[in-house]
């Protein structure tokens, strides 16, 4: 089975860290986003896996490139303009064989059991399976007692306690390519219209999984906290960490980082060869590459 992931966007609202690294790329817990979501994807017999990509592509192709270690034949299809998530589905059109194909947001991080939802995708026949989950407050999708696909709201976020919320990942046949324009398009919009004209569009409602989405600052923080779990610190390789250094609550330290005497981190993110100067506080923070921090960081992203 094939799969893509989702990676042509922006990363707006993880701005600063995405000014200057694609979101595919960004560490969590020492780990780029993208390599922890194409193991996933492995983990689950995945064959082949194409990704798009836009901003700051050409280090998502470098990526990739690079003798990496994946055993498995990943393709990137670049995005000169962005096509939104239809758009970037359907430029990757040749791509595909006959069979049904995995999408899934590079911005997550989950362990959902994609067989699962594979099975249940072709018992069903339907053009697209969209996975679901209660993940409050974001449910919003309406599914009949068929696990059906009634209703996608526009409106980001929507009352009611008989609504679920949309995980980023679907299984998808090919006719449902014939349905997505050239050009940008977004395949909810796709889905929308579909289930307008009484096609199926089918829902794999997942429970006891783990998910985590990193659409902002806050979240990512949480999915470096949640990745290593009660370990508490992660120290990467190369680093050079005084012995009257603390370290508090939880930590990633990124590799080849240096802290000096006297410093103390505490529930903070440091992406690689990070400076910390002596005797500097950094709390609730995240510190990006190859920054010298010779002040107090609280509540800061640098």
């Amino acid at each position: 089975m094939k799969a893509m992931i989702l990676a042509a966007g922006l990363g707006t609202r993880l701005r600063p860290l995405t000014l200057k690294i694609p979101k595919a790329l960004i560490p969590v817990a020492n780990r780029p986003l993208i390599d922890r979501n194409i193991e996933y994807l492995k983990a689950y017999g995945i064959t082949e896996i194409v990704t798009n990509a836009h901003h700051h592509c050409e280090q998502i192709i470098r990526h990739i490139d690079n003798d990496r270690g994946f055993g498995i034949k990943i393709e990137v299809s670049v995005e000169q303009e962005i096509l939104g998530t239809g758009g970037g589905i359907k430029k990757t059109l040749d791509f595909w064989g006959p069979g049904p194909f995995l999408v899934v947001n590079g911005d997550i991080v989950t362990d959902i059991d994609l067989l699962k939802v594979l099975k249940v995708h072709k018992k069903a026949g339907n053009l697209a399976t969209l996975v679901l989950h209660d993940c409050r407050p974001f449910n919003k999708i309406r599914i009949d007692r068929h696990f059906n696909i009634m209703e996608i709201p526009f409106e980001r976020r929507v009352e009611g306690a008989d609504r679920l919320a949309f995980t980023g990942i679907h299984i998808i046949d090919p006719e449902l390519l014939t349905f997505l324009p050239d050009g940008f398009s977004d395949v909810i919009d796709c889905y929308r219209k579909l289930i307008l004209k009484g096609r199926a569009i089918g829902a794999y409602v997942a429970t006891g999984h783990y998910w985590r989405d990193i659409g902002t600052v806050e979240s990512y923080v949480i999915a470096n906290k949640e990745a290593i779990k009660e370990n508490r610190f992660l120290t990467g390789h190369g680093c050079q960490i005084h012995d009257t250094v603390i370290l508090k609550d939880w930590a990633v330290i990124g590799n080849e980082s240096r802290i000096e005497q006297g410093a103390e981190i505490k529930s903070s993110v440091l992406w690689k060869n990070v400076t910390i100067r002596k005797g500097v506080r950094i709390v609730d923070s995240v510190v990006t590459s190859s920054r010298i921090v010779s002040h107090d960081m609280i509540n800061q992203v640098y």
